[in-house]
């Protein structure tokens, strides 16, 4: 019982922090925000908006407007309206892709109304009395931001991923705890289950290290890995914690129980001979 629980509790707090704490949109959108002045993003939105502005215009211009259009774009990450177009634009597209997951979008793909971001860039700027702020258009574009076959994928794993976040910590605990109380030797039992709590914080530390090389390495060509680097650092930044928490509460709580047991053992092998050591009492002459 004690060796499934240590088994099951890496897999348990993945699918604890994916559950609940990426489909949160408010503390999803907090943990996005501080990306917003990270240097690797910030360049990969100027290349970006560089390079769909500089493609409009004739080959001859390009060359001359393609470094003051990116020059441009990166002095707009550094503004209040670029973290607000940020915040937007991060809410509205968890917010699409929470409806899809959670209802059936009849094989459609996934898309964003981009009005809201463009409302609020605007509204930012008429705040700061950027000249004819107030002329910019909000139109209603809908943007495609996952295809309908990947959509039904991450339905399909977003409702069991819904049933392991609950079940798997549950049973882990049960198991646990179970196994220490028919354990024949409780104190080993413990010092094993802490142990074992130890090593699964140590498994998911490294799953994480594994994710994250998977991950950049199967990325398309022509995305900016600087910034897909620090998007995914930051999402696993909680459940970064959690392994190493959990890594030091196994250890400490083994070694807190193999002290205290080692110390109760030595009291008690150093009572019967102090006691063998006193006199024996005299008896009385006759």
């Amino acid at each position: 019982m004690i060796v499934l629980a240590c088994l099951l509790l890496p897999f348990g707090a993945l699918a604890a922090w994916a559950a609940y704490g990426l489909t949160d949109t408010g503390r999803y959108v907090r943990t996005m925000a501080p990306l917003a002045g990270d240097p690797a993003v910030r360049d990969a939105f100027a290349d970006a908006v560089g390079a769909e502005l500089t493609g409009e215009l004739e080959p001859r211009l390009r060359g001359m407007a393609g470094p003051f259009v990116r020059d441009a774009a990166r002095s707009f990450t550094r503004t209040d309206a670029f973290r607000a177009g940020w915040d937007a634009a991060n809410r509205v597209t968890h917010t699409a892709l929470l409806h899809a997951v959670r209802q059936d979008a009849g094989g459609r793909p996934v898309t964003v109304d981009i009005a809201p971001v463009a409302a609020e860039v605007k509204r930012r700027l008429a705040a700061d009395n950027v000249p004819f702020a107030h002329r910019i258009p909000v139109p209603h574009t809908e943007v495609a931001v996952l295809p309908a076959p990947e959509a039904d994928r991450l339905r399909k794993g977003y409702d069991v991923l819904e049933v392991a976040a609950f079940w798997l910590p549950s049973t882990a605990v049960a198991l646990a705890v179970t196994g220490i109380a028919i354990a024949a030797c409780r104190r080993r039992a413990v010092v094993a289950t802490a142990l074992g709590t130890a090593l699964g914080g140590a498994l998911l530390a490294l799953a994480i290290a594994v994710g994250r090389h998977l991950t950049l390495t199967d990325l398309p060509a022509g995305l900016h890995r600087p910034a897909a680097e620090a998007v995914y650092d930051t999402l696993t930044a909680t459940l970064r914690t959690a392994s190493w928490l959990l890594l030091a509460l196994g250890l400490t709580a083994a070694a807190v129980t193999w002290l205290t047991g080692r110390h109760g053992r030595r009291a008690r092998a150093c009572a019967p001979a102090v006691h063998g050591s006193a006199p024996e009492p005299t008896r009385p002459r006759a």
